[in-house]
């Protein structure tokens, strides 16, 4: 049998440990990959510039030269920290709260139940927006916040959609015509009127009474009414006589 990915058994991990029995799952993502863009191209800039260094600096300086060379690891020890940390950094979603497990060495975990968010703001700079990326600010009604704050969320507009349906109880689909990054299908966004999701009621629209009016044929007979009087037999309409003066 074929090892299992390593990307799906740490996701499943995280669920497994922190979801508890009867939590619907909504979305399970690490951190968008501009998190270690900037030690990476660190780590790539320096190695340049230590080759360069090396190459030009005269050997009295063999000293400096590999101080610059000890330094450069440094920031390769940097980059691969970064790398093990957005590997075990997950954001969970599920239809009762919001979960970020973070940390390598010492693991934390940060929750805020969907219930207490009064408020959700949604950020994204220019450079979030060219490398697509975006950040999360929740309030709540409690004074100390777990979960306050959310940083490099991937695919920002499309969680953002998926977690905001489930606060508003509204059925999300991903690939509707405004999720301009998604290209897995085109279903669109169906909203249900009342009720949970759990338990799909029919709509206010598909009731049965409003169903059978729908269908039933007017019960309604022409309706009688009483004719004028009138001045002069029973024509119509009534004749007015002239008074001469």
């Amino acid at each position: 049998m074929a090892r299992p990915d390593l990307d799906e058994r740490l996701r499943r991990s995280k669920l497994d440990r922190y979801v508890l029995e009867g939590e619907h799952e909504i979305l399970a993502q690490r951190q968008h990959w501009a998190v270690v863009a900037e030690p990476v191209a660190s780590a790539v800039a320096g190695l340049f510039v230590v080759v360069a260094l090396d190459y030009l600096m005269p050997a009295g300086l063999a000293v400096l030269t590999n101080v610059i060379w000890w330094a450069w690891f440094v920031l390769v020890g940097r980059t691969w920290w970064k790398w093990f940390m957005w590997r075990r950094n997950w954001l969970v979603a599920t239809d009762k709260r919001l979960l970020l497990t973070y940390g390598l060495l010492t693991e934390k975990v940060a929750m805020m139940p969907l219930a207490k968010v009064t408020d959700m703001s949604y950020n994204r700079s220019p450079l979030a927006r060219l490398l697509g990326y975006g950040t999360f600010v929740m309030e709540s009604a409690g004074q100390d916040q777990a979960l306050r704050q959310v940083d490099w969320v991937a695919d920002p507009d499309h969680t953002y959609r998926a977690i905001c349906a489930e606060m508003f109880d509204v059925e999300y689909r991903p690939g509707s015509p405004h999720d301009s990054d998604q290209d897995d299908g085109s279903v669109g966004t169906q909203i249900r009127y009342g009720g949970s999701r759990k338990v799909d009621p029919d709509p206010w629209y598909q009731s049965p009474d409003l169903s059978e009016s729908a269908t039933r044929s007017a019960d309604t007979e022409s309706i009688s009414y009483p004719r004028p009087a009138t001045h002069e037999g029973d024509g119509w309409p009534p004749t007015t006589k002239r008074r001469d003066r």
